[in-house]
C-alpha cells in the first residue's frame, strides 16, 4: 500500500512539474529594447563593459550598468518613456 502511494504521489509531482514548465514556455518574449545609450546616465551601452539587461512590464531593459537600476527604480515611468521614443524612432529609421 506505502507502495502504490509513493508511486501515486511521484507521478502526480511529476504531473504538476510538466504544467508548470509547460506554462513558462508559454511566455512571450520581452519587447526588444532598441536604444544604443543608456536611458539613465546616456553613456553608450558597451563602453563599461556588458549591458545589464533586464525585463520590466514586457519590455527588456538595457542599462549601461548595474548601479543605474536603482535610479531607474526610483521612477521607471521616465524612463520607459525614453526607451519607448528611442524604439519608435529605430522602427521610423528602419520603414526609411
Amino acid at each position: 500500500m506505502k507502495v502504490t502511494k509513493f508511486i501515486l504521489t511521484g507521478a502526480a509531482m511529476l504531473a504538476l512539474g510538466a504544467m508548470t514548465a509547460t506554462a513558462d514556455d508559454k511566455k512571450p518574449a520581452p519587447i526588444p529594447d532598441k536604444m544604443t545609450t543608456c536611458p539613465v546616465s546616456g553613456d553608450k551601452l558597451g563602453e563599461m563593459g556588458k549591458p545589464y539587461v533586464f525585463e520590466y512590464k514586457g519590455h527588456e531593459v538595457k542599462l549601461c550598468c548595474p548601479d543605474c537600476k536603482k535610479d531607474f527604480d526610483k521612477d521607471p515611468a521616465k524612463y520607459m518613456k525614453k526607451i519607448e521614443a528611442a524604439d519608435k524612432e529605430a522602427a521610423k529609421s528602419a520603414k526609411n
